[in-house]
C-alpha cells in the first residue's frame, strides 16, 4: 500500500487549510518583517500551537486590504496534532480579522499554489451619492452612476485567452503576461455592483486594473470598444487607474479535485453575507399563474 492521504513514508503530513480575513488588518498575505501580515499570523499561530516553525504557503497573494473569503494554503508537518483540533486550535492563536474556516489532509504532494488550476475573484462596489459608512472597509465607493450594461460589453470583449500586460501593476513584472481570462460577470442591484472574476492566473494587480478600466467605460468616459485599443496596446499607462483594495475579495481558488469534498463548510450555508456563485446564473423564478 501507498502512504495514506496526507502523510508521507516519513510520517510528514501534509495539510491544508481554507482562510477568510478581513484586509484592513493585515499588509496582505505575505510575511513581512514589522508588519502583520496573514503568513505570518499562521505560521506565529501553528508554532504556539505545536511548537514547530514551519512555512505556510498559500494560493494567492494579496494586497494590503484586500479580503478572502477562500484563500487555500497548505504545510507539511510531523505534528501528531489531529486533524479535528487544527482548525479550532489555529482560530484560538488567531487574531479575530483573519480564521481557517476548514483543514483536511491533502496527498503528500499537494501544493495549494502550483496546482490550482484558477481563481475566483469578486470586486465589491458601492455606487450611490453618499459614501457607504455601515460597509466602510469592505467595499470601494464610486459616487458618479455608472452604466452596467456599458460595462458588460467592455467585459466581453477582455475575455478569453490575451495578452494582459496593459493590466500588470507595477512592482512586481512577469514575462510571460498571457492569461485566459475564462469569465467577468457584473451583477447590479440597488447600487450595489459586483463584479465576480474567474482566470486561469491573474497578474499583479489585474483584477484591480480591470475593475478601475471597467469603471471608465461605466461612467462613459470611454466606450466600450475602447478596452481592445487597451489589450492591443499592452501599456499600462493606457489602461484606467488601479481600482481600491478594499472592494477586493479572493473568493475561491480552484483545483482538479477539491481538497475539503466531503468537509462541512464551518459555517452557515456560505460565507457572511451570503454570497452567490460567481459564475451560476442568478435563479429564475418561476412563472407567474395568470389565474
Amino acid at each position: 500500500m501507498g502512504p495514506e492521504r496526507g502523510r508521507d513514508l516519513s510520517g510528514v503530513r501534509t495539510l491544508v487549510l481554507e482562510i477568510a480575513w478581513h484586509g484592513a488588518a493585515f499588509h496582505g498575505w505575505q510575511r513581512q518583517e514589522g508588519c502583520p501580515t496573514v503568513q505570518g499570523e499562521l505560521e506565529r499561530a501553528w508554532t504556539a500551537v505545536t511548537g514547530e516553525r514551519v512555512p505556510i504557503e498559500g494560493a494567492s497573494r494579496t494586497d494590503r486590504g484586500v479580503h478572502a473569503l477562500g484563500q487555500v494554503a497548505h504545510l507539511r508537518t510531523a505534528s501528531p496534532l489531529p486533524l479535528e483540533r487544527v482548525r479550532p486550535a489555529l482560530n484560538a492563536h488567531l487574531p479575530e480579522a483573519v480564521v481557517v474556516r476548514r483543514a483536511a489532509e491533502a496527498a503528500p504532494g499537494f501544493h495549494a499554489r502550483f496546482g490550482a488550476r484558477g481563481k475566483r475573484y469578486l470586486y465589491a462596489l458601492w455606487n450611490a451619492p453618499v459614501r457607504p459608512v455601515i460597509l466602510r472597509g469592505l467595499v470601494a465607493w464610486e459616487r458618479r452612476s455608472l452604466d452596467p450594461g456599458r460595462m458588460r460589453e467592455a467585459a466581453a470583449r477582455l475575455q478569453g485567452r490575451h495578452d494582459f500586460a496593459a493590466f500588470q501593476g507595477a512592482g512586481s513584472p512577469r514575462e510571460d503576461t498571457v492569461r485566459h481570462l475564462r469569465a467577468i460577470r457584473i451583477r447590479a442591484h440597488r447600487g450595489r455592483i459586483l463584479f465576480l472574476v474567474e482566470g486561469d492566473g491573474f497578474l499583479y494587480r489585474m483584477v484591480r486594473n480591470l475593475v478601475g478600466t471597467l469603471l471608465e467605460v461605466g461612467r462613459g468616459a470611454r466606450g466600450p470598444a475602447w478596452v481592445e485599443s487597451v489589450l492591443a496596446g499592452r501599456d499600462r499607462r493606457r489602461a484606467g487607474p488601479t481600482a481600491p483594495a478594499e472592494g477586493l475579495y479572493l473568493y475561491r481558488v480552484l483545483y482538479p479535485q477539491d481538497p475539503f469534498r466531503g468537509l462541512p463548510k464551518g459555517y452557515p450555508e456560505g460565507p457572511e453575507p451570503r454570497l452567490p456563485d460567481p459564475l451560476l446564473p442568478a435563479p429564475t423564478p418561476p412563472p407567474r399563474n395568470p389565474g
